[in-house]
């Protein structure tokens, strides 16, 4: 039986990158399935009284610096964004929305924002901003707000963030496989080990 790996992820989260860089070669070297569930960071917060480490200072200088030593581990490009945090509902609509209507373009949509966010740190609360990325990459802007004023994709981004709150989510990333939890990047070991498991 194949094993499945659900990733709850939001884009404002420079650790929800790093693990969206490696989650794919974990499950192709498990012969698993990842499976994304975007969610809304920030509802997630508001409902458990969590925060960002960033929010912080001493913890988030730490963070960010060991956020680089993995980034460096795993050979991928990260820049700490100048603009963090990030107001990612609109985003997060959008990530949804593409999931729910345009499928067959979604891994694409979520790596040109990702991309943005912590490779070229660009200022994704500006809609201007988000505009150009879009536009860059072959996505028309106007047809991706629509999708964000959607109220099927709204509500689809509300039942996923309260699903993950009722399943004991309280940040981003978040993993699981069945019922067992996995939260950080710095824990896709652990989410390795468990796809190995018989």
């Amino acid at each position: 039986m194949t094993k499945t790996v659900e990733f709850y992820f939001d884009l404002g989260s420079p650790a929800t990158y790093l693990a969206y860089t490696q989650l794919p070669k974990i499950c192709a070297e498990t012969q698993s399935e990842l499976t994304y569930i975007p969610m809304l960071l920030g509802g997630v917060f508001k409902a458990t009284g969590n925060a960002s480490p960033a929010m912080i200072p001493a913890k988030g200088r730490y963070m960010f610096q060991d956020l680089d030593r993995f980034a460096k581990r795993y050979g991928v490009p990260l820049r700490i964004n100048p603009h963090f945090p990030i107001n990612t509902l609109m985003l997060m609509r959008a990530v949804t929305g593409i999931q729910l209507h345009q499928p067959q373009r979604f891994h694409d949509f979520i790596d040109c924002l990702f991309k943005a966010l912590w490779v070229e740190g660009r200022n994704l609360n500006e809609p201007a901003a988000v505009a150009a990325v879009l536009t860059e990459h072959g996505y028309d802007p106007q047809e991706i707000l629509a999708l964000t004023n959607d109220e099927s994709v709204k509500a689809a981004l509300k039942e996923n963030t309260e699903t993950a709150i009722r399943r004991g989510v309280f940040g981003a990333p978040s993993m699981f496989i069945g019922n067992q939890l996995f939260f950080g990047q710095d824990r896709l070991d652990f989410v390795a080990e468990a796809l190995r498991q018989s």
